[in-house]
């Protein structure tokens, strides 16, 4: 439910939780109907081979600009939530990671909507917000979802009908 996915908001970083929340949220024209955290995870080292051998390709640390993440898990976030630790702390704090599910009514009824949730935490730098942006957008067009941005605009990266 929604309200679980509000529980990254009490997560213990070491900083303020009062926070921007972006949704990326599953459609019935996405590519899958569920997501897990673990799925977030694959996707997101996806990203990071991808930049890799671009940077191979390119003769350059591309991969160290394009992901200055670690991916880090605190035991209380266990399989609801887990957060990217900036490497560079001066750029680059965190950026945290949920998934949940909502019920939303449809023709039949109601259904289980399936999202993940993106955090900017409160001191979360301009450089975290852009790559927040950058990752969502990257997973959005990944699960062929509609993305809620930090701004409130709505970016749709599955088939709509005509």
């Amino acid at each position: 439910m929604l309200k679980d996915v509000k529980r990254i908001h009490s997560c213990k970083l070491g900083v303020n939780v009062v926070s921007n929340s972006s949704f990326i949220k599953l459609v019935k024209a996405s590519a899958t109907s569920q997501v897990t955290l673990q799925d977030v995870k694959s996707k997101l080292q996806h990203y990071i081979d991808m930049t890799t051998k671009t940077g191979k390709q390119l003769d350059w640390g591309y991969s160290e600009a394009a992901f200055p993440y670690s991916i880090a898990e605190k035991p209380e976030g266990k399989d609801q939530w887990f957060y990217l630790k900036g490497k560079d702390q001066k750029l680059y704090k965190y950026i945290v990671f949920g998934v949940g599910s909502e019920t939303v009514p449809n023709e039949e009824g109601n259904e289980e909507q399936y999202f993940i949730q993106v955090v900017l935490p409160e001191g979360a730098t301009h450089g975290d917000k852009g790559k927040a942006n950058e990752f969502c957008k990257y997973l959005a067009k990944e699960y062929k979802a509609e993305l809620h941005l930090f701004n409130g605009r709505i970016m749709y990266y599955y088939p709509r009908k005509p």
